[in-house]
This record gives C-alpha cells, sequence and structure tokens, in this order.
C-alpha cells in the first residue's frame, strides 16, 4: 500500500525539471540502468566534444581570424559538423526529458517500475526498426546532408580565385552572390541567357524525345506491323550504345571542317556548309537533334510495354461508336500511357535540366558569346561546372546550384503532387 501511494504521489513535473541534467529524471523514476546509461553519455558528449564544438561554433562564425593560421573552409567545415552534432545533442536532450516525465506519468497512474528484463524486452519491440535505419541515416546526414550543406553555405561567402584559403581568409556576403546575379551586367546577361537556353533546351530536347517515342510505339503496336520483334529491337538500339560513345561519335559527325553531316550530305545535296559548332543556332539544333536520338529508345520502350496493356475491348467498343483513329489515340490511348508513365515522364524533364554530358561533350559548351562567361549551349549545371573548375568561382557557382536545386526540387513537387502516386485512391477528381 506504501508503495502504491508513492507511486501515484509521483510527479512528472519533477522527474521532467530533474531531466535537466540527463538521467537524473530517470534515476527519480527508479529506472536505475536507464538512467545511468544516461547520465554517462552526456558527460561522455560533454568532456570529448566539448572543445571541438567550442572551437566550430568560433569558427562557423567568424571563418578564421589570422591568415596563415586559420583556415577558413576547415572551420566552415568543422563548424557544419559542431551544428550536426549540436542537433543530435539536443534531439537526445529533449528525448531524455520527455522519457522521464512519460514514465514519471505512468508510475503517477499506478503502474509498476518495469524490471531490467522487461524494460529490454520493451525497448527492444519498439526501437529495434530504429536501430536498423540507423546506420543509413548516419551516412546519409555526413555524406549527402552535412556537403549539401557544405555547399550552400559556399554562396554566402566570397570564395573565388583570388580569395582562396589558406592565402586568404573568407567572409560572410550574405545574399551578394546573389544580388550580382541579377544586377551586374555581365552576370545578368549570361544567367538569363543561359536560364532561358536551358529551359527551352529542356522542354523542346525532352518533348522531342517522347512525341518520337510514343509515335513509334503507337506505330509499332498496330496489328498490321509485322516483324514487331526486330523492328522495336532495332529502335532500341540507340539506348544499348554508351551515350558518351554515341555523343563524341556525333561530335565529330557535326564538325564544320570534316564532318560527314557537311561533306557528305550537305554540300552534295544542298551546295551548302552548316556551321554546327561555330553558330551558336545550329549548334543548338545540332545538340536538340542529338538527345531527341539517345533519349527515345528509352521512352519508346515504356510506351511499348504500356500499350500491350491497353484492352482491345475498349477499341472495339470504340469503333462501334463510331470513333475515328484520332479520337481512339486521343481518348483512349494517349490517356492511358501517360497515367502510366506520368512519373518516369517528369523524371525525362527533370534529368535533361541538368543533362551535363551530352552539353560538355559535345562542345563543351560552346561556342563563345561576346560579353558573357558562359558558352551559348551551356545550360546551368555546365556553366556551374565551368565556374568551378575553370575560373574557380566557387561562390557563384553554389549560387547557382542552389537556384538549380530549387527549380528542380519545385517542379519535381508540384508536378508529382498532380499525379495518382500522391492521391489517396478515392479522392481523386
Amino acid at each position: 500500500m506504501t508503495t502504491e501511494i508513492k507511486e501515484r504521489s509521483h510527479s512528472p513535473k519533477k522527474a521532467a525539471l530533474l531531466s535537466i541534467i540527463p538521467g537524473v529524471g530517470q534515476l527519480y523514476n527508479r529506472r536505475f540502468v536507464k538512467g545511468s546509461i544516461f547520465l554517462i553519455f552526456a558527460f561522455a558528449f560533454f568532456i570529448a566534444f566539448m572543445d571541438f564544438i567550442d572551437m566550430g561554433l568560433w569558427g562557423i562564425v567568424t571563418l578564421g581570424t589570422i591568415i596563415g593560421r586559420d583556415h577558413s573552409l576547415i572551420l566552415l567545415i568543422q563548424g557544419l559538423v559542431t551544428i550536426v552534432l549540436l542537433t543530435m545533442a539536443i534531439g537526445f536532450y529533449i528525448f531524455n526529458i520527455k522519457d522521464a516525465h512519460r514514465d514519471a506519468t505512468k508510475l503517477a497512474q499506478g503502474f509498476h517500475v518495469p524490471t531490467l528484463r522487461e524494460a529490454f524486452h520493451h525497448s527492444y519491440e519498439k526501437s529495434f526498426p530504429y536501430f536498423l535505419i540507423g546506420p543509413g541515416l548516419f551516412l546519409v546526414v555526413f555524406s549527402i546532408i552535412l556537403p549539401l550543406a557544405f555547399m550552400l553555405s559556399l554562396a554566402f561567402v566570397n570564395y573565388r580565385l583570388r580569395n582562396s584559403p589558406p592565402a586568404a581568409l573568407l567572409d560572410w556576403v550574405g545574399i551578394e552572390n546573389f544580388v550580382q546575379l541579377i544586377t551586374v551586367p555581365m552576370w545578368q546577361n549570361t544567367f538569363v541567357s543561359v536560364f532561358s537556353w536551358t529551359i527551352i533546351w529542356t522542354l523542346v530536347a525532352t518533348t522531342l524525345q517522347i512525341i518520337l517515342a510514343l509515335f513509334l510505339a503507337v506505330l509499332v503496336n498496330d496489328k498490321r506491323i509485322k516483324f514487331k520483334r526486330t523492328i522495336r529491337t532495332m529502335l532500341i538500339l540507340p539506348w544499348a550504345v554508351p551515350g558518351f560513345v554515341s555523343i563524341l561519335i556525333f561530335a565529330a559527325m557535326f564538325n564544320d571542317g570534316f564532318g560527314a553531316i557537311n561533306r557528305q550530305i550537305m554540300e552534295p545535296l544542298f551546295s551548302m556548309s552548316i556551321p554546327w559548332l561555330t553558330d551558336v543556332f545550329w549548334t543548338r539544333v545540332a545538340i536538340i537533334a542529338i538527345q531527341v536520338w539517345l533519349g527515345f529508345p528509352f521512352v519508346f520502350a515504356l510506351f511499348t510495354g504500356v500499350l500491350q496493356s491497353v484492352s482491345n475491348e475498349w477499341y472495339e467498343a470504340a469503333d462501334v461508336d463510331g470513333a475515328s483513329r484520332w479520337q481512339k489515340f486521343r481518348s483512349i490511348t494517349f490517356p492511358h500511357v501517360m497515367f502510366a508513365t506520368a512519373p518516369l515522364m517528369i523524371m525525362q524533364y527533370t534529368f535533361n535540366f541538368n543533362n551535363f554530358n551530352i552539353i560538355y561533350l559535345f562542345n563543351e559548351g560552346g561556342p563563345a558569346v561576346r560579353g558573357q562567361n558562359a558558352g551559348g549551349t551551356d545550360i546551368l549545371i555546365s556553366w556551374v561546372y565551368n565556374l568551378t573548375f575553370s575560373q574557380q568561382n566557387y561562390s557563384m557557382a553554389a549560387a547557382i546550384s542552389m537556384i538549380i536545386g530549387l527549380i528542380v526540387a519545385s517542379f519535381a513537387f508540384l508536378q508529382f503532387r498532380r499525379t495518382r502516386t500522391f492521391k489517396e485512391e478515392g479522392e481523386i477528381y
């Protein structure tokens, strides 16, 4: 009876207040093993990382004060690691307080203190999935989130060739890089030109490859076509060849001087030679044509598979109603294909938005454009590459990379929200 009275007089608020020192609230709840583990873990973390956290917080705020001794990039990375460690520590601290309050509430309601074996069994049942995904989450934090945070941080400092550590110290400049991107004439003209071409490139190249793939898939799926397997195999062959090999071959074929396109097609048949690699317009036309050739086989394979699932009864019913071929395509074939492949089509647009390989391998983003620090066929991602490795303007490259990430993430989110993948069954109108 005395034990029951003590348990019912147990104060959750007192347990939470005592948990200001991790583990003490658990000791108050007579969870001695858990409290000891929490207490030891907290003191071990404090002793092991106190100096590192102190240096990290100082470094990420100042980015160094003495040239030659302080390396701004190392201090920035250490500061980001410090923020990760502090986030984990705060999460553990909040969990410690909530755990003490929850156990104290149960004791006040008359529940008994579990034995060590019972506590271990209960924790195992509830926490086992977290133990499995824990290593993966840890790797995600330090292999993806931390490098991404470092890249985003560079967008707000003045890191460029003439201001590179350790010969110089970096400074936080806020949104100055973004302001320059839209106000300084050279940066503004280049950004508008490259961004406009990136949008045109993404929409035109991707849409054309989808249209070509759909046309060929519908054509091959026609009952009157024989040797379907052979034709499908031939149309998928461009997909089997590595992309960089095809791009390099096309780059040679489109060469202004010795390329087969000019010397064996344009000159003999039309008595003209097109400057494929030196004129911006024709270079863009060539790149779009190559991308259509490289991209349509994958989409064709998708559409061919989807068309096999369209019931013939639908077409027969349409024939009975007197529907034309165009009406059957518009009302049956096209909606069915788009419904089944919409997320993958969105991925095609996203992929081409950042399709660095063809831009760089064909002509390295050229030809040059007067008054701009990007080539005539550079898209945002290839411009970022040039800014990073050729011009070594890391901060501006990071700022543009942030813009790319926001555009791609927003586009993907808005488009996926419109597909059935993210809608509950029965809630589609």
